[in-house]
């Protein structure tokens, strides 16, 4: 069963852990994610942006394909499907499809903006027993046809968006979707302390663009309040990988290994890898 995200990133925020967002692109990414965290005993939240939402079938599909599966697999740890950085519309559509979490990115508008559609998602969002993320600031590069900046988050602005009674707080603090360039100068701390001093030690914070940070970077957010960590190209690169040495190696030529089975097998098996990996450096293993 579905369940809302609210409770795992209480208990992660508290423990000093976080809790890993992996986005699903397919039944192949669902199935390999949830039997990792199955494995790990690790709470986990399944991310959907509108666009693979859209690949998906709709939202619909993706609700009723993720229930139907955490059925049939036996899956018993905490589970969240949540959409990731979504429309003011797209939450509104997820909501009714039977998402347990939602996402609402407003940070492109202005904080008033922001504030006030912020602040009726939530209460729609708290009838249904739903979690509600809400972002502040912009996170850098492009996932999904959703462009950031990489400005770092206003504290002030985040305790604005805060108050409204949301579940988990996203704010920019030099992070940023997809590979990190070899110049990038690293998350700005300072920023997330004084985030953390402003919103209070209760707020579960998010770091998008968890691909390619350093460990020890990793620890130190956790440490000042990240409790719930957005992955998702470094699957896509390990599934990518592993898929063409499949491929090069020609296995796809001997026997059926055509079949697609067959074919998209190591590309899962690397998929498990990478969530194991990251389960473990977020600190959430046996957890649930």
């Amino acid at each position: 069963m579905l369940v809302s995200a609210a409770e795992m990133l209480k208990k992660a925020r508290a423990g000093k852990y976080a809790v890993g967002q992996f986005n699903i692109n397919n039944l192949e990414w669902t199935k390999s994610i949830l039997l990792t965290a199955q494995e790990l005993n690790s709470p986990v939240i399944l991310g959907v942006s509108e666009g693979a939402g859209k690949y998906m079938c709709g939202f619909k599909t993706v609700a009723a394909m993720v229930s139907a599966m955490i059925d049939e697999l036996g899956i018993t740890v905490p589970v969240a499907l949540h959409l990731d950085h979504g429309s003011y519309e797209g939450a509104k559509k997820c909501i009714n499809a039977g998402f347990s979490s939602i996402m609402f990115d407003g940070s492109h508008y202005p904080i008033e903006e922001n504030v006030e559609k912020t602040k009726e998602l939530a209460a729609a969002c708290h009838v249904l027993g739903l979690s509600l993320e809400a972002e502040v600031g912009s996170i850098g590069g492009e996932e999904d046809g959703v462009v950031g900046a990489g400005e770092c988050a206003d504290p002030k602005e985040c305790k604005m968006i805060a108050d409204l009674g949301i579940d988990m707080l996203a704010a920019g603090i030099g992070n940023i979707h997809g590979k990190y360039p070899a110049n990038w100068a690293g998350l700005s701390f300072d920023t997330l302390a004084a985030i953390e001093q402003e919103v209070g030690e209760e707020m579960p914070l998010v770091l998008h663009g968890g691909t390619g940070i350093p460990a020890d970077m990793i620890k130190k957010a956790i440490s000042l309040g990240v409790a719930k960590i957005n992955v998702n190209t470094e699957c896509q690169l390990a599934f990518q990988a592993a898929t063409r040495e499949y491929v090069e190696a020609g296995k796809d030529l001997e026997g059926k290994g055509f079949d697609p089975r067959k074919l998209l097998a190591p590309g899962s098996e690397a998929i498990k890898a990478t969530v194991k990996e990251k389960m473990e450096l977020f600190g959430s293993v046996n957890k649930a």
